[in-house]
């Protein structure tokens, strides 16, 4: 048998590949490059076209883009009335925004577990999460997998709370044929390098309620308005403007605006390959008895944004951690998404304690991301499929 690279065997590739990156064309250079030769460098015209292309793809009647996907988060928080007493059930198996952003409004984040064949949050858990201080939930739709909508969107109406999806994995994917971005109360999305489309940084929040979006408007620019129907005072001039809420500077320049738009017109390119990527990892990984693959509702018409490898304790002879150490020395550089958000210090201190979740908890024991990225050649899909083999086999028990 083979020996793994971490045991002195040479190693599947010679040079390294990781588990994201962002592809970025002349498109997207020359789309960049126009604006900043023009007038405007941010709240030019960009802004606007980019909303009006989000509106376009996802079926949302409104669009704001933002700074990046924390702001959009803490943006559709305060938009949902979400203040100090309140509770936000999320799950913990998340980056820490989906979490922090009820306590940027002063509210308590409440952790509901996941199922442990999807990953998602499990719609059962969360009602039996719902206390009279319940005020909203964020649904992270993990890897790309749309949550289970039907049911929570059943959930909050019967408990009068505001549903938040958080999208920073889901842009191109659809829930019962309909695009992500306009199934829930509010939805954000997130273009950080590593998702599907990037802006660099960047954020967006969708919503079909025109309430939600003149908060979101007015939370994004330090709750400055020059909308006269909105202020309280006679306008002095042509210039004046009100600060009339306390809100933030969470905008987005024209330059990250325009990136976006020029990557939006490869979704279905990017889209495309992700899912043959993601296919051909199934078909190989279902083959071995050591790997659990993580099983997809069939109303998510999935764009993955991450792969989770997981393994059967049970079945080898090595724990998590040597795995990845492993698939580190044969080159396939991993990661692990996500650490349980209540497991940090922080939170800690708030009084969360382990044990909350425990199917959460034990995802995060056995779960590696591997590399999932539109410009992976089929060598390069290969390679990870035969080091993630060679390292299953030679452990196994």
């Amino acid at each position: 048998m083979e020996k793994p690279a971490v045991e002195g065997g040479k190693p599947v590739r010679e040079t390294p590949i990781y588990y994201g990156h962002q592809y970025i064309d002349e498109a997207d250079i020359q789309a960049v490059v126009d604006v900043m030769k023009s007038d405007y460098l941010t709240c030019g015209p960009k802004i606007g076209e980019l909303e009006k292309k989000l509106c376009a793809l996802t079926g949302a009647k409104y669009a704001v883009v933002c700074a990046n996907g924390t702001a959009a988060l803490h943006m559709a928080a305060f938009a949902a009335g979400v203040k100090e007493g309140d509770e936000v059930i999320t799950t913990p198996i998340t980056f820490a925004a989906s979490a922090n952003c009820a306590l940027y409004c002063g509210a308590r984040p409440v952790f509901a577990d996941i199922d442990p064949e999807t990953y998602n949050i499990d719609p059962e858990k969360v009602e039996h999460a719902i206390t009279p201080s319940t005020k909203a939930v964020v649904a992270v739709d993990y890897t790309g997998q749309s949550v289970a909508l039907d049911p929570l969107r059943e959930i909050c109406k019967k408990h009068g709370l505001v549903l938040i999806e958080d999208g920073a994995h889901v842009i191109g994917t659809k829930y019962k044929g309909q695009p992500s971005g306009s199934l829930s109360d509010m939805t954000t999305f997130s273009f950080h390098p590593v998702k599907t489309v990037t802006g660099g940084e960047g954020g967006a929040v969708l919503t079909n309620d025109e309430t939600y979006y003149k908060k979101l408007l007015l939370y994004r620019s330090h709750g400055i308005t020059r909308d006269e129907s909105l202020m309280e005072h006679e306008p002095d001039g042509p210039w004046y403007y009100e600060q009339i809420a306390l809100g933030y500077n969470y905008r987005m320049t024209d330059m990250q605006a325009a990136l976006i738009i020029s990557q939006l017109d490869k979704l279905p390119m990017f889209s495309c390959r992700r899912k043959e990527i993601v296919k051909r990892y199934d078909e190989a990984f279902s083959e071995i008895p050591e790997l659990f693959v993580q099983r997809e509702i069939p109303e998510s018409d999935t764009t993955r944004h991450l792969y989770i490898l997981r393994i059967v304790p049970e079945r080898l002879r090595i724990d998590r951690k040597q795995f990845f150490e492993a698939l580190t020395a044969e080159n396939v550089c991993c990661n692990v998404h996500y650490i349980p958000t209540y497991y940090f210090p922080h939170y800690e201190k708030l009084g969360y304690r382990r044990g909350l979740c425990p199917n959460a908890e034990k995802l995060y024991e056995e779960i590696i991301s591997l590399p999932l990225y539109y410009a992976m050649s089929d060598e390069d899909v290969e390679s990870v499929i035969e080091a993630v083999r060679k390292i299953a086999a030679f452990y196994r028990v």
